[in-house]
C-alpha cells in the first residue's frame, strides 16, 4: 500500500470538537506538524473531515 504524508496547514482553535479529535487521532495537533500514515479507506475517510485543516501528499513505498 501507499503512505500518505499529512501536514497540518490551519489551526484548530474555533472547530468542533469532532475536528479536533480527529486531528489528534492523525497524530497531529499544531499547525506544521506532520504525519506518516499508511493509507487505507478509514484514513482517507478522517482526512475528509479535517480537509480544510490538512494538506496530503501521497507517497509510494
Amino acid at each position: 500500500m501507499a503512505e500518505v504524508v499529512v501536514t497540518q496547514k490551519k489551526s484548530a482553535i474555533g472547530e468542533k470538537g469532532a475536528a479536533r479529535g480527529t486531528l489528534r487521532a492523525l497524530g497531529l495537533g499544531r499547525p506544521g506538524a506532520r504525519a506518516n500514515l499508511e493509507d487505507t479507506p478509514q484514513l482517507r475517510g478522517m482526512l475528509r473531515k479535517v480537509a480544510h485543516l490538512v494538506e496530503v501528499e501521497e507517497r509510494s513505498k
